[in-house]
């Protein structure tokens, strides 16, 4: 997007006002008095729109996080939360009430130089061209990193005894570089699926099992979905994984020394050998027939990355419950503020505005927010609105919330999490992500059902978006969540799927997602209304939420569980013996 000069002026005004505002001593830790609720038709839809414009604007850079752009959008929304009236729900480095959470990071940026993915076998070397064909991941360890050895494919690295699967059965990782595809078998239940086609859970099998390093092998279904070249297109930007108080990045794999990826197109190069082949592999991928073996030959992986310390933050306000006895409870709003920043140009544009994805949805949980300030009826439980950080960078800003809340980790009882609502088309339906796996579905249905909205099933479960948005770091601390998107039955005879469909082959993380788009502003408002409503009625519950009985997420990581092999320390570092690096692109 790019802004018409004769608007830059005012722009720039706003911005230096809302920093200077912003930026004044932190109010006590109650509510300020809000600003005049305006309910005129059409006012919710207008501020929702004020609030993409100035988001989604170029002067913001793509809000990549721990950049200035994303430092000038923490400060609109914390100076929104207080114009609403939300009281600051975090403390600041002096441990005065604030709306800002420090998120610490590590960032490594990828270096051309000195990467290499070489396959050595009989026939002689094959040497793989780096962003054409493979790219390392950033590594958040070591600067330079190599190694040198043996292969073994693992199929997609899945390890579900509980289901009859297990593709190392039979194979020794120890010493080796793992080659594997990514996601998990079709034959498997959705929430099955989506947990074990998860990177952080592949590399975590893969380095209990020792292997040295891994390489993820694109399939032709998966560049159709998502280019190799559109992947590829931005390896400058860089990656970014929480830090510990030692400096330390958490959540990587260190025995993996090297992690990198390869495009469908160079899979042959690696994988025809030894009576095996790339395309004979994809059809057993399909077929559910795929088996592990010992791939002929060695490969030399190597990366090179810059790595630095990186500061962002979450922006955290609170409406404080009415009801003594429920007021130290808390159901959480969440959406992500963070987007891809700066990258590669497409038709002279290289801002990354990120409207839709999320600038939207952070403007929905802000009106959200206001129409829950104004309710006639107080909501009983607390409520906190946080707008996290670096949701593109792996949910970390989700994640360090997750484990270091503002408020008792107990007292989080509900997440409600809003993450790119594609509303560019008339639609009457909404879609509740996860309302299947606890209590909270009653409680999403009967808010649809006042305000007239249909409730649609996810339209991709094969996606596994469940676990792919900040709700996974909530469902992870054994919160129970949903995760609510626009959707897809569109009105008057429009083909609203099909309009979804367009924008994410064409501008999901890309310069087109920008606000001169024809973003439904009346579909957002009755979005936010639906969120609002969801809140209230979860926080005005005779009883917090509940897993399902048996539900597998409930189970996995409901609270007082501990999965075998995830236990975390008080500084969210696993326990001596446990280290683990990078989940790369998970």
């Amino acid at each position: 997007m790019r802004i018409p000069n004769r608007f830059a002026p005012q722009v720039l005004i706003v911005a230096v006002a809302v920093a200077i505002a912003a930026c004044q001593p932190a109010p006590a830790p109650t509510a300020p008095e809000p600003e005049p609720y305006d309910a005129s038709a059409g006012a919710d839809a207008r501020r929702i729109e004020a609030d993409v414009r100035f988001l989604a604007d170029d002067l913001l850079e793509g809000r990549e996080a721990g950049r200035r752009g994303h430092d000038l959008a923490a400060l609109y929304v914390a100076q929104r939360m207080r114009a609403t009236g939300l009281a600051p729900a975090a403390q600041d480095d002096q441990g005065q009430r604030s709306y800002y959470q420090s998120v610490p990071m590590l960032a490594a940026t990828r270096e051309a130089e000195g990467a290499a993915l070489m396959v050595h076998r009989d026939g002689g070397d094959v040497a793989l061209a780096f962003e054409r064909e493979f790219l390392p991941d950033a590594d958040f360890n070591a600067a330079e990193a190599r190694v040198t050895a043996p292969m073994v494919f693992v199929g997609q690295g899945v390890h579900a005894p509980s289901l009859g699967h297990d593709d190392f059965a039979g194979l020794d990782l120890r010493g080796r570089i793992a080659v594997l595809f990514n996601g998990a078998p079709a034959a498997f239940d959705t929430d099955r699926r989506a947990f074990h086609a998860s990177g952080r859970e592949k590399l975590r099998e893969l380095a209990a099992r020792g292997a040295v390093g891994a390489i993820f092998v694109s399939t032709d279904a998966e560049d159709a979905r998502s280019p190799w070249a559109h992947r590829a297109d931005n390896w400058r930007r860089p990656g970014m994984r929480l830090r510990g108080a030692d400096g330390v990045a958490l959540d990587t794999f260190p025995q993996l020394r090297v992690i990198a990826r390869v495009s469908a197109a160079a899979a042959p190069r690696l994988l025809d050998a030894g009576g095996h082949s790339a395309r004979q592999l994809f059809a057993d991928l399909d077929a559910g027939t795929l088996h592990g073996f010992d791939l002929p030959g060695t490969a030399t992986l190597a990366s090179r990355s810059r790595i630095e310390p990186v500061q962002s933050r979450n922006v955290v306000g609170v409406l404080p419950g009415s009801d003594p006895a429920l007021a130290a409870e808390h159901v959480v709003f969440s959406a992500h503020l963070d987007h891809i920043g700066i990258g590669a140009a497409v038709d002279g544009d290289s801002i990354y505005n990120g409207a839709l994805d999320n600038a939207l949805g952070v403007a929905i949980m802000l009106e959200a927010a206001k129409r829950l300030a104004q309710s006639p009826q107080p909501p009983k439980r607390s409520l906190l609105f946080v707008a996290v950080t670096a949701e593109e960078k792996g949910l970390l800003g989700a994640e360090w919330f997750a484990r270091h809340p503002t408020v008792a980790a107990d007292a989080l009882v509900a997440n409600v999490n809003m993450d790119m609502p594609v509303l560019l088309a008339p639609t009457s339906d909404a879609v509740p992500v996860g309302i299947e796996h606890s209590s909270l579905q009653a409680l999403v249905e009967a808010a649809a059902a006042k305000i007239g909205v249909t409730l649609s099933p996810d339209p991709i479960p094969e996606e596994s978006i469940f676990v792919r948005s900040d709700q996974y770091a909530f469902i992870r601390a054994g919160v129970p969540s949903i995760y609510l998107v626009g959707g897809y039955q569109g009105r008057d005879g429009i083909d609203a799927r099909a309009i979804n469909g367009a924008f994410l082959r064409e501008h999901y993380h890309r310069p087109g997602d920008d606000a001169s788009q024809p973003i439904r502003y009346d579909d957002a408002a009755r979005l936010a209304h639906l969120n609002a409503e969801i809140g209230q009625r979860i926080a005005d519950a005779p009883e917090r939420p509940r897993w399902n009985e048996g539900d597998f997420f409930g189970e996995m990581f409901g609270r007082g569980k501990v999965p075998e092999g995830r236990a975390l320390n008080e500084d969210g570092k696993p326990p001596s013996g446990q280290e683990t690096r990078s989940p790369g692109d998970s």
